[in-house]
């Protein structure tokens, strides 16, 4: 490892360890979902019957629940919280990671793309879940439900990473 980060010059080498981190965060995620869809005992595509529809745009929903996607709603509230300290986190990584805004901006998109590519493919591997491309998630919580096929992240993430890491590295 050593003799990699030594060959690497400085700003690639801090990438190299921000991308790491997008890896390792991305297990996390996916063992957390793993752990959660197993105790709910879930094995299906999230219906669309139960929502109130904010904005459709076809690739993306962004929805209110009539009632909890998880267990209840002590447990969504968890989830929600645990979702703004993943932002806080990256926030925090992108800050140590760069001095200028812009890289620090760049530090956040490469974190954020990597975490979550990551935990699509190893909630793949670990769960054999989502079974293609079009099968459908939830996204996020915050500030309300979203919605979709697992491409649209996949996508939005890879230009994300690209951009992310073109911001960090410039001077």
């Amino acid at each position: 490892m050593r003799r990699l980060t030594r060959a690497l010059g400085s700003r690639h080498r801090e990438l190299f360890f921000l991308l790491l981190f997008g890896v390792a965060f991305g297990f996390v995620e996916a063992a957390v979902v793993f752990y959660l869809r197993n105790l709910i005992h879930f094995r299906q595509n999230y219906p669309l019957s139960h929502y109130r529809v904010f904005l459709n745009l076809g690739f993306i929903t962004f929805v209110s629940p009539s009632r909890s996607l998880l267990v209840n709603h002590r447990v969504s509230d968890v989830e929600i919280a645990r979702e703004t300290c993943t932002i806080i986190m990256l926030v925090c990584v992108s800050f140590l990671a760069a001095k200028r805004t812009r890289q620090r901006v760049g530090a956040f998109l490469v974190g954020f793309a990597t975490w979550d590519l990551a935990y699509y493919l190893f909630l793949r591997v670990i769960d054999d879940w989502p079974k293609s491309l079009f099968t459908r998630d939830v996204f996020f919580l915050i500030p309300v439900t979203w919605i979709g096929p697992v491409i649209t992240p996949i996508v939005i993430f890879l230009v994300m990473l690209g951009v992310g890491i073109k911001l960090f590295l410039s001077d």
